[in-house]
């Protein structure tokens, strides 16, 4: 539309994506509140741990398109846009910093990730987030 400055801003949701369930629920409660705005535009954000130089030249894309790909089916099924983010490092300060620099109007993260030792790593992700994100942050259970 002709409306492009700030208004998909307000509207645009940072979803937190590892291909886990809690993390599709908090893409379907992203899309629930994009879509009280009309067109639902998200960004992925895909986080992968240090991987070695040439491991993350082949494998950060890769992996990044794989955890993400039911999310992507899901936005596909209602017309959503979709950018799709795969970023390697620390989870927490990334996903706040992507959010600032892409202008989202809140950031969406599931409270549990894919195995135990990985949702004790999410949940302080979550709450990690939560201290550094300038916007406001939805934990979905």
């Amino acid at each position: 539309g002709g409306h492009e400055t700030g208004e998909t801003s307000r509207n645009r949701w940072l979803v937190a994506v590892d291909g886990s369930e809690g993390s599709q629920r908090a893409l379907e409660m992203a899309m629930r509140l994009a879509t009280a705005g009309r067109n639902v535009e998200v960004d992925l954000v895909h986080v992968q741990p240090w991987l070695v130089k040439e491991a993350a030249e082949t494998e950060l894309a890769r992996r990044g398109w794989a955890a993400t790909s039911r999310a992507r089916q899901m936005l596909d099924a209602v017309s959503g846009r979709w950018h799709l983010h795969v970023v390697m490092g620390e989870a927490a300060p990334l996903i706040a910093e992507l959010a600032e620099a892409l202008g989202n109007c809140g950031i969406a993260i599931g409270s549990r990730g894919l195995t135990a030792t990985e949702s004790l790593l999410l949940g302080s992700v979550a709450y990690k987030v939560v201290h550094l994100a300038k916007v406001p942050v939805l934990i979905v259970r």
